[in-house]
């Protein structure tokens, strides 16, 4: 039988290295069996593989339709499914909402406090096995080193952001070990960590690879994490932890690797996988995955859709006008019953709104008979905010098809890592003229007018954490962003704001605007509650303050 189910995982293994799929859609082999993993160099690349699977991608966070944009202000989920008990500062150790998913998953992210722990258990076995594989080259065993050191601690990371300090295991344990007296580490301890996994990784990592192998870690993508974990570590909520300057220096090295540069079109980027600007993605197979259908997901009902993850008033108001300024300025010719004339070209990118061009005729929200209105079919997937998500959306995909959406979802990219630069290096030494040069080349690709020059200090603070909020929407980035900048108390008990358009028998149309839904947020809810079963499990594991 052993040899029977050896022969089985070797063929795997050797069909998952021959075939020309991505390098992040391979079956997980590590769960097949245990210690004859490590019998095989094709079986070890086999389970690294896994690992990227294993990853999750954002386009349906809780293995459904759920994007974790629909958790900040940035946008709202139509169908509940738990989002709103995070959205309502409902969550508990023992009411996760959304959050209560189980071991369990699709290709969602699930429970982070669960599915991080799982992989880095996996991990852990791969560092402590990896230097017995027979028949495996000393660069390929360098290279999943690194790839596993930089998956491991993107894993740190994700449970820093989410928990704070957590407690940092590096060994694998057997069935039956004393979990009992298991501690948190600092939060401190916790990004050093990270910190020096991803410089571990980065040493071991190359800088780009063949065809073959596009998908894996890289240099530059361990570079990039450390650069986010350090802006996160330099940052209010975190102590700080870190220097601003050691933030903006670690953006820099990974703009300095001159392996990236901005794709020219910021819609096209979000369907164009590992284009020039991507440091790390994920694509999607072309296979029978109808699961991943983002187009149906999201769009309007007037088309068939079910206008999951809605973008809000709030995401749409943060939008520039082409002359550069904000929409309250009022020099800025913004007529709010004219409101979509003249913005920042990346809201078109980002953002269906009445009126806007998809798919061969304009998008009808307007009411009575709006296409896409409570008038138009299905009105129960008729978005409540009045908008629905564009940014990722392929408008040649058929809301029918029987394939997945083949839209890759983007970890790292060069427009975070300068937005990440121009944060640091303007809260290190202020608004000099590399702060301008990053935040410029985002909006010169945008085709918006660069920032007005003799910025303050708090002038740049303020037009870097805007540009972030465009530039990333729906990218996972602003609810940690508010949090860490300890401003959520303001934007996150903000409700969300929506739009109601009416039309008369002349086709005149009136916008107005209005609260959808109640948002609730608390000082607790700067970090995740840990599960309860979890604590239960360990009196020794401190639970977040206020849980």
């Amino acid at each position: 039988m052993k040899t029977i189910l050896y022969s089985t995982l070797l063929l795997a293994a050797l069909c998952v290295a021959g075939c020309n799929h991505d390098i992040l859609d391979k079956q997980p082999i590590d769960r097949l069996s245990g210690d004859v993993v490590w019998t095989d160099a094709n079986l070890v690349s086999a389970f690294v593989n896994s690992k990227y699977r294993d990853l999750g991608f954002g386009f349906n966070w809780n293995g459904d339709e759920v994007m974790w944009a629909s958790a900040s202000d940035e946008s709202m989920f139509k169908h509940d499914y738990g989002v709103w008990t995070i959205n309502k500062s409902e969550l508990s150790p023992s009411n996760l909402g959304i959050l209560s998913s189980g071991a369990a998953e699709y290709n969602g992210n699930m429970n982070p406090w669960a599915k991080n722990y799982r992989y880095i258990k996996d991990a852990n076995t791969f560092f402590e096995k990896i230097a017995s594989v027979p028949n495996l080259s000393t660069d390929l065993r360098n290279q999943h080193t690194g790839e596993m050191k930089f998956l491991r601690a993107y894993r740190y990371f994700d449970l820093v952001r989410n928990y704070g300090g957590v407690p940092l295991i590096t060994q694998s344990f057997a069935l039956g070990s004393d979990f009992t007296q298991v501690t948190r580490n600092t939060v401190q301890e916790c990004i050093n960590f990270v910190v020096k996994e991803a410089d571990e990784a980065a040493a071991l990592l190359p800088v780009q690879y063949g065809d073959a192998d596009l998908g894996r870690a890289t240099k530059g993508a361990a570079l990039a994490l450390k650069a986010r974990m350090l802006l996160y570590a330099a940052s209010p909520a975190y102590g700080p932890s870190a220097t601003w300057a050691q933030a903006a220096t670690a953006a820099k090295a990974v703009v300095s690797l001159n392996r990236y540069s901005l794709y020219p079109d910021y819609q096209q980027l979000f369907l164009t996988p590992r284009n020039q600007e991507i440091i790390l993605d994920r694509t999607q197979t072309t296979g029978t995955d109808s699961y991943i259908n983002l187009e149906r997901w999201n769009g309007p009902n007037g088309y068939g859709g079910w206008a999951g993850n809605m973008p809000t008033q709030n995401l749409v108001d943060s939008y520039e006008t082409t002359s550069g300024k904000a929409i309250t300025d009022a020099s800025s010719g913004y007529d709010p019953q004219n409101p979509y004339v003249n913005r920042d070209p990346r809201f078109y990118a980002t953002v269906l709104y009445n009126g806007a061009p998809y798919r061969g005729r304009a998008v009808e929200t307007f009411m009575p008979g709006g296409k896409d209105s409570p008038d138009g079919p299905e009105p129960f997937n008729t978005s409540l905010t009045g908008y629905y998500l564009r940014k990722f959306i392929n408008e040649n995909r058929a809301f029918s098809a029987s394939v997945g959406s083949q839209s890759p979802w983007i970890y790292f990219r060069l427009g975070e890592v300068l937005l990440n630069y121009a944060e640091a290096q303007n809260e290190a030494v202020g608004p000099d003229a590399s702060v301008y040069d990053a935040v410029n080349q985002l909006r010169v690709r945008a085709k918006m007018p660069p920032l007005p020059t003799g910025l303050s200090q708090s002038q740049m603070r303020d037009r870097i954490r805007r540009e972030r909020q465009v530039e990333l929407a729906y990218e996972e980035h602003r609810y940690y962003d508010v949090r860490r900048w300890g401003i959520a108390a303001q934007t996150e008990n903000q409700p969300v704001r929506g739009v109601s358009i009416t039309r008369d028998a002349g086709g005149k149309l009136t916008y107005t605007y209005t609260s959808v839904q109640e948002r609730r947020y608390a000082d607790r809810n700067l970090f995740l509650p840990i599960p309860l079963k979890e604590v239960q499990a360990n009196p020794k594991l401190a639970q977040n303050p206020g849980y």
